[in-house]
């Protein structure tokens, strides 16, 4: 189908993001391509996030891949009694993950992405949704100018593990994965309302982070807080990552979304520690077996054909 439009969504997970970036990188190199080739929008929430501007800002996907293993220990450093620490302010010092994705993005800005972008995070000072756009609508005259690195870290700063990021205009952002950690229908309703892009032309590359096989506890059925306290993020994101799937089968249609999140033990990997081995060696196994679908399904499409990205800011528009 010539006039297809692509998406490509990357869940958030923290560390797990290791995962979805050496996916991409085995799928590079088996099927000799450039995965950002083949997609008209990137969709990231969280370590997604990270993920999606990486690639639109002309990372490689093995230098993903290295900033994951290279910086992982640094951005979420092990220490005696970080658990302690965690029941009464954020765990880790949103410093070094500052530090990496200045490192990583330096001064580039919003407008300088090589592809489209829609990145959510969340105000909470307003208690409301709040989307980073490439300007790849005349209506969007503001976020070209942020650099790269505030919105990475706005995407990613998770509650309890990051303090919220204030560095934009004073708001108070945070993870993007509070409401779309499977930023899919983020897309969708992007590339219907923005771009003006038919539904049954749609294609979606969803991509989670790993899927933990748990067995919830009959407690909770009739649980209060207490019970729910270990409970209720995972059930929370499952819940409306979930949600998101189903609602683009519905809209799309099954053949129109492939999901990769493979099921693994409950308790295999963690947000916040990183299994760089096993974590690598499940990527491995997955692209080998998503490949022939891969290629199946998406790679007949060329982004720029039907819907060339052309920055807004750069056609003249004022802002």
């Amino acid at each position: 189908m010539c006039d297809r439009f692509q998406i490509l969504s990357l869940d958030g997970g923290g560390i797990k993001g290791l995962f979805s970036a050496a996916i991409l990188a085995h799928l590079e190199e088996d099927l000799n391509i450039r995965i950002i080739d083949h997609f008209d929008l990137i969709t990231g929430a969280s370590t997604g996030g990270i993920i999606a501007l990486a690639l639109a800002s002309g990372m490689s996907t093995r230098e993903i891949v290295r900033f994951y293993v290279d910086r992982g220990p640094h951005i979420f450093p092990q220490k005696r009694f970080a658990d302690f620490k965690h029941l009464l302010k954020n765990k880790f010092c949103p410093s070094n993950l500052e530090k990496s994705l200045r490192d990583c993005f330096g001064d580039k800005l919003m407008g300088e992405l090589q592809k489209r972008v829609v990145i959510p995070s969340y105000n909470i000072g307003e208690d409301d949704v709040y989307l980073f756009k490439t300007p790849h609508h005349e209506r969007l005259r503001r976020d070209y100018k942020v650099p790269i690195w505030k919105a990475a870290m706005a995407t990613s700063a998770a509650p309890t593990y990051f303090s919220s990021f204030t560095k934009l205009d004073h708001l108070r952002l945070v993870d993007g994965g509070i409401w779309a950690n499977n930023p899919c229908m983020v897309a969708v309703a992007e590339a219907a309302s923005m771009l003006d892009v038919q539904l049954n032309t749609i294609r979606i590359l969803s991509l989670g982070t790993t899927d933990e096989t748990k067995c919830r506890p009959k407690c909770l059925d009739r649980g209060g807080m207490w019970h729910w306290r270990k409970e209720a993020v995972n059930v929370i994101l499952r819940g409306q990552s979930i949600g998101a799937n189903t609602l683009a089968l519905h809209l799309l249609g099954k053949n129109n979304v492939l999901r990769v999140d493979p099921k693994v033990p409950d308790g295999l990997f963690k947000l916040d520690k990183i299994s760089e081995d096993e974590l690598q060696a499940k990527a491995a196994h997955e692209s080998r077996k998503v490949a022939p679908q891969v290629k199946d399904l998406f790679l007949d499409h060329l982004a720029e054909k039907k819907y060339p990205y052309i920055p807004f800011h750069k056609e003249g528009v004022k802002s």
